[in-house]
């Protein structure tokens, strides 16, 4: 009588691989950011309002200081005046905006396009509402460097700036995937945000916390854009936007 025939390995059933770990929420996400955002903002509005005392004592000292700075140096002041009346000026900014929204219908993306114009239009009367509420007096000299009308909180420049600029990185990043894009949009996006906050303040037209709020409140309202796009695409039964090829 012959043996039973030994199974070979490959007819023993494999044991089932180990289920994979579910992916990690990212840390940093569009309503995590708008919830800090929202906070800084919230709590640099209400110190300035309760005009509270070490607040408006460092935005004095940091104005004074600057201001000194600017008036020894007028070539580097006219230069600096150049960046924030031209090239980092809100009507740049918002043109180079409506640039972007004209390609964006062009293209077909016509949600998306609108969504960037509301986008930046709630930016807008965001600040223009706040500015109305707080009716904050601008930095005044004897011997003024630049000139600015009214009331200082936010910073109108910082916010738009803000605003723009976490817009156009936003599109980009629908649209490319190289790093080196990416990470050179990113700096000239930092750039921009930061440099044209410290053009204000070098020409003393604004306090050190109306720059940090308008870049507070400018990136609350980029982050809860993109939240609610997020939701409504990928919200079942809703049609998502189409993208021309």
């Amino acid at each position: 009588m012959r043996p039973p025939p030994i199974p070979s390995p490959a007819s023993f059933p494999s044991p089932s691989a180990p289920p994979a770990p579910p992916a990690r929420p990212p840390l940093i996400t569009p309503l995590r950011a708008a919830v800090a955002f929202a906070l800084c903002s919230a709590l640099l509005t209400a110190l300035v309002v309760a005009q509270w005392d070490p607040l408006l004592s460092f935005d004095r000292a940091a104005a004074v200081g600057l201001h000194r700075r600017a008036v020894a140096d007028p070539a580097l002041t006219r230069a600096v005046r150049v960046l924030s009346d031209w090239m980092w000026d809100p009507l740049t900014m918002r043109a180079v905006t409506a640039v972007a929204v004209i390609l964006l219908f062009l293209r077909g993306e016509r949600l998306f396009a609108l969504w960037v114009t509301v986008t930046s239009a709630c930016g807008t009367a965001c600040l223009q509402i706040l500015k109305a509420a707080v009716d904050r007096d601008r930095p005044r000299w004897h011997d003024p460097v630049g000139s600015a009308h009214f009331s200082s909180f936010p910073s109108g420049h910082a916010l738009t700036a803000a605003v723009t600029c976490g817009l156009l990185l936003w599109l980009l990043r629908r649209r490319t995937t190289a790093r080196w894009v990416w990470c050179t949009a990113v700096a000239a996006a930092a750039l921009s945000v930061v440099g044209v906050g410290l053009t204000r303040l070098w020409l003393g037209v604004h306090w050190s916390s109306d720059v940090l709020a308008g870049w507070s409140l400018g990136g609350c309202v980029v982050a809860l854009s993109l939240t609610a796009y997020d939701r409504r695409v990928h919200t079942p039964g809703l049609v998502q936007d189409t993208v021309a090829r």
